[in-house]
């Protein structure tokens, strides 16, 4: 016979869809550990007869095959109609044995599946007949195999059932949450109750717009998405989650009705982790599901891993930047085994607490260490608001250095700023804590070499007769003044008021003309 051209997947895909749901139903029963064992083998005979529809559609229907020889019709009808009646005959009985064994709990999926049998024989007949026929000038309603202009046919979608749709059901299980999309409600119905067998925790949508929404709404570990749906198909779904950056890693299995090779590729070409036909293998689809959940938990924990080492490279950069300036930690990073600069202009800086030990003597030792951490953190936040860096603390004792380790024209300037930051800082924290603490400050300018030492403890360090310098200019000074060496005031003349102390004799250094830095002159 002449076979008019038409979308034999599309055929395939609707005359499957209930034979999905005979297959499904019964595997549910034969599944359940309290089915009578009589029960057991007309039901494989149901299972089995609906395993026998797939491969007769697959072998009748084939595009290859209907190239090279004429589709026999009645044949095919006949075939296909002998396990359907086995399927309802089967299917009739075991309803009565449940009913009158008082089984009440296995009645509702045997219903389901003589429901599903007498849709498919009608669905069967509605697509089959009119091949016989000529197309007709004007398609009634309700007809299945509608013609085009041009004598296609035009297959609707196979028609869905009067099962109410499942409700989503959170499970609180470790196994995953999967998302069930499918717009027959059947289809939904026996998904659920498989994987939530298994111990999955199982939403379902019964299109692809839903299902988009609640992909983005909630967590989800993987998708089981029909490809026929309305508004969004599955297809189209797909697209979508693999362009969104963060649903990206979302697993996706899809399961249709469609068999076309070219369209499986085309899923997995768009990112689909699997592609699996209806009425779907059971065994099949848990292998296919541990194997996407695994692979993603493995990429959850790549991703923790991942962050987790971002943010120890974080804490170890912050460690390392809090104990050596940000350029010669980069320095460190790249590689630099011995970190040695010699500059020719840098501001040391000493400050030094006046009867600290004293008062330590009096105070508890936490209460000691807190009030150094508050004293010398203030400090510590004057140096980085005038961009100064703080070289190290010993004991009472605070270091720090201006033009190093960057250069800057500013560098003694920016250390009197910062001294007398520090002078009004500690007078109001000595108003506020009722401790009388007064510091000494010393500050010269000269050339210095800076560096890192140590291999496990790294310390930035200076050296040189500045460094020396500076520490005398603080020893000899008095609490509560800037002492200064006169190259500090030379540099500063015209924009600080000083105070001359006059030749002084300085330890290890003979006698030097010194000054006390008393503020910046008026303007």
């Amino acid at each position: 016979m002449n076979l008019p051209r038409l979308d034999l997947s599309k055929v395939r895909h609707d005359l499957r869809g209930p034979i999905n749901h005979i297959v499904g139903y019964s595997e549910i029963l034969l599944e359940d550990e309290t089915l009578p064992p009589e029960f057991a083998p007309d039901v494989e005979r149901i299972r089995s007869g609906g395993r026998q529809l797939i491969e007769l559609i697959s072998h009748y229907l084939d595009e290859y095959r209907l190239q090279t020889e004429p589709l026999d019709l009645p044949r095919l009808q006949h075939d296909l109609r002998t396990p359907i009646n086995h399927i309802l005959g089967h299917g009739e009985m075991l309803e009565e044995m449940a009913i009158e064994r008082k089984l009440e709990r296995f009645v509702p999926d045997l219903r389901r599946i003589h429901e599903a049998a007498r849709t498919w024989l009608a669905l069967m007949e509605e697509i089959l007949l009119p091949l016989n026929q000529p197309p007709p000038e004007s398609a009634a309603p309700g007809v299945v195999a509608n013609f085009t202009t041009s004598g296609s046919p035009v297959l609707r979608p196979a028609i869905s059932f009067a099962t109410p749709p499942a409700a989503p059901i959170p499970v609180a299980t470790d196994g995953g949450r999967i998302l069930v999309a499918d717009d027959d409600p059947g289809n939904r119905d026996i998904l659920t109750r498989c994987l939530e067998r298994n111990g999955y925790s199982v939403t379902v949508a019964a299109n692809g717009l839903e299902a988009l929404q609640r992909l983005r709404g909630e967590p989800f570990d993987l998708a089981l998405l029909d490809i026929l749906m309305p508004g969004l198909d599955g297809y189209q779904v797909l697209l979508k989650l693999k362009g969104d950056a963060a649903l990206c890693d979302i697993p996706v299995i899809i399961i249709s009705g469609f068999d076309l090779g070219s369209g499986i590729a085309r899923c997995i070409e768009a990112g689909a982790d699997d592609y699996l036909t209806k009425p779907f293998n059971p065994v099949l689809l848990r292998a296919r599901i541990a194997a996407c959940l695994d692979k993603k938990r493995l990429l959850d924990q790549e991703r923790a891993l991942a962050i987790q080492v971002k943010e120890e490279r974080a804490r170890s950069d912050k460690l390392l930047l809090s104990i050596l300036p940000a350029p010669i930690a980069d320095r460190l990073k790249k590689g630099e085994n011995t970190i040695v600069d010699a500059l020719d202009e840098a501001t040391v800086l000493f400050a030094d607490l006046a009867g600290f030990t004293e008062l330590a003597a009096r105070l508890a030792a936490s209460e000691t260490v807190q009030l150094l951490d508050e004293i010398f953190g203030g400090f510590d936040r004057l140096a980085e608001r005038h961009g100064i860096e703080k070289i190290k603390t010993i004991g009472d004792a605070w270091m720090a250095a201006s033009g190093v380790p960057r250069p800057r024209a500013d560098h003694v300037e920016a250390a009197a700023e910062l001294s007398l930051g520090m002078l009004e800082f500690l007078n109001g924290f000595a108003a506020t804590t009722h401790h009388a603490i007064r510091v000494r400050i010393g500050i010269h300018s000269g050339p210095v070499v800076a560096g890192v030492i140590g291999r496990n403890r790294f310390t930035y360090d200076l050296w040189g007769d500045t460094v020396n310098t500076a520490s005398r200019m603080e020893s000899h000074g008095i609490p509560g003044r800037i002492h200064v060496s006169s190259a500090v005031a030379e540099r500063l003349k015209g924009k600080y008021e000083f105070e001359s102390r006059g030749p002084i004799p300085v330890k290890g250094l003979g006698n030097l003309n010194t000054l006390f830095l008393n503020g910046r002159c008026p303007r």
